[in-house]
């Protein structure tokens, strides 16, 4: 059974294999591209073939366009609606090897339940892809919301020491090496990179907001833009209420990851209590057999 479902298997991807080379529409990609990345987009023309012909993206809308926005927040402006197609192509082309794999192997070993196993990881695959996304979505989130109130503490203490704030902004970006694939900050220097190109100070404020696509920041560059012109006590004040409110959200994010932590601790504790259990009973039955 294994053998002829890997047969068919690869008889299947070879024909749409060779139909999307051969046809090669506008809409997918040409034979020079796929020179470029090798397997990994021959794998996937197939399943970008699929997805145009079964129209996946407008029948799954309310399933792919949350997708293509986490990838966006991800991966950045660029990320175009073909890249989300190319994603998906990759995961399900990645699930459909897992299958062919295991139909193989299962077959060589004789071993029919090497097929099932990879039968059950072709259908997690595409599920754990999924998750993974809004894990990076969260996790991100979480970074961004750690390092805010640090940035805003800088900024109030350089408004209060006489900077404008233009000036205040640059000082605060962070250049050390372990800083720069943090969001928050690889976004504030994208934001000075804008001032320096000549952008508009509110408009340069709005698009660092909306690429970090969190809703602290949000308030904060909302509280800037309302208060920045006016200056004066009202605008300190206006920062140290937007500060209050930062420092208890990264109290409640740090709670938050410490229970993560200690969760994921419960596991190896009873494996380690069940070897303890072992260790020292095992002695006391030995001793009971042979008395």
């Amino acid at each position: 059974m294994a053998g002829i479902a890997a047969w068919i298997l690869l008889l299947l991807w070879a024909g749409e294999a060779c139909w999307s080379l051969m046809r090669r529409p506008a809409h997918t990609e040409p034979v020079s591209s796929l020179k470029q990345q090798g397997l990994q987009r021959l794998l996937r023309a197939p399943f970008m073939r699929q997805q145009e012909r079964w129209k996946l993206w407008s029948r799954a809308q309310g399933l792919l366009n949350p997708l293509h926005a986490k990838l966006v927040i991800l991966n950045g402006s660029r990320h175009s609606v073909q890249s989300t197609k190319q994603f998906i192509g990759n995961m399900f082309a990645l699930s459909y090897a897992a299958l062919f794999g295991s139909a193989l192997i299962s077959w060589a070993a004789e071993e029919p339940a090497v097929f099932y196993i990879g039968i059950v990881s072709a259908v997690i695959w595409p599920v754990s892809r999924f998750r993974e996304v809004q894990t990076k979505i969260e996790r991100r989130k979480q970074d961004i919301l750690l390092a805010l109130p640090e940035i805003l503490s800088k900024l109030m203490l350089l408004i209060g020491a006489g900077e404008t704030l233009g000036k205040a902004i640059y000082r605060c970006q962070d250049n050390r090496p372990e800083r720069k694939d943090h969001p928050l900050y690889a976004e504030l220097s994208r934001m000075c990179n804008e001032l320096d190109n000549g952008v508009p100070f509110h408009m340069a404020l709005e698009s660092f907001s909306r690429r970090c696509a969190v809703q602290e920041v949000a308030m904060f560059t909302t509280s800037l833009l309302l208060n920045y012109k006016r200056g004066g006590e009202r605008f300190r004040l206006s920062l140290q209420q937007l500060s209050y409110t930062l420092w208890d959200k990264r109290k409640a994010v740090t709670r938050t990851k410490g229970e993560e932590a200690s969760s994921k601790l419960v596991f190896p504790l009873a494996v380690i209590f069940l070897v303890l259990m072992v260790l020292v009973g095992s002695p006391a039955v030995f001793m009971m057999n042979l008395s």
